[in-house]
């Protein structure tokens, strides 16, 4: 079974990389992507610190709807990919280091990479983001530590500044970082810091969502549950 998933999601790579074979990727100032990445980066922490950590534990943990995710579930959703990819970012930097792949003056986004970065974000036209379940790995509880989830995003975005830091020093294009769920896809290091990025503004925006919506009351829920097939 095991083989024939890792079989599958290979055939999917390889027609994905040959739909995107004839795009052409944006190229980016390397030092003006990365404060853009600081900046986004800078606002996610800025709200947590400020609204976040001092908001009720109550209102962290409100969801907004039936299945819909609480503000302290968007962001342990998002904890949960900072514990693979801080420490995956952090050991390619340290490889280009030992390679000597220092900085260039300009990035060039893959293929891949620009289409999983692209997949996160919403449209020019205003749409909505396409909706995607979350691994199972990735899925979190509805019974948290708001307060202890709130402070674990406050590091991780903390941490991902620094690394952002290290990284102008480092080619963007030559350090690569393996992809969490499928460790033989390896992306550019500017498409991971990227991918990450709009990854944590998709889900801050969900969570902000969540933290506007009125909490749902228990007898609602149960009247909900009713009618459930």
């Amino acid at each position: 079974m095991v083989k024939i998933l890792v079989y599958t999601n290979f055939l999917h790579f390889c027609c994905l990389q040959l739909c995107l074979k004839f795009i052409i990727m944006p190229t980016y100032q390397t030092e003006q992507l990365i404060q853009q990445l600081e900046e986004q980066t800078k606002t996610f922490l800025q709200k947590a610190i400020s609204e976040w950590q001092l908001s009720p534990t109550s209102k962290l943990l409100q969801q907004p709807a039936e299945n819909k995710w609480s503000a302290a579930q968007c962001l342990e959703h998002l904890n949960s990919y900072g514990h693979y990819y801080l420490p995956a970012i952090e050991k390619a930097i340290e490889t280009a280091k030992q390679y000597n792949w220092t900085g260039k003056a300009q990035f060039t986004a893959g293929r891949l990479g620009n289409y999983f970065t692209s997949m996160m974000l919403p449209g020019t036209d205003g749409k909505k983001m396409k909706k995607m379940k979350a691994p199972k790995n990735h899925t979190p509880k509805t019974d948290l530590d708001a307060d202890k989830v709130v402070s674990e995003f406050i590091t991780q975005q903390e941490k991902l500044l620094q690394l952002l830091e290290k990284a102008r020093s480092t080619d963007l294009e030559k350090a690569r970082v393996p992809i969490s769920i499928a460790k033989f896809i390896r992306l550019k290091l500017g498409d991971t810091f990227m991918f990450l990025i709009a990854h944590n503004y998709r889900h801050v925006l969900q969570a902000e969502r969540a933290m506007e919506a009125p909490a749902i009351k228990r007898e609602e829920r149960t009247a909900m549950k009713s009618f459930e097939v």
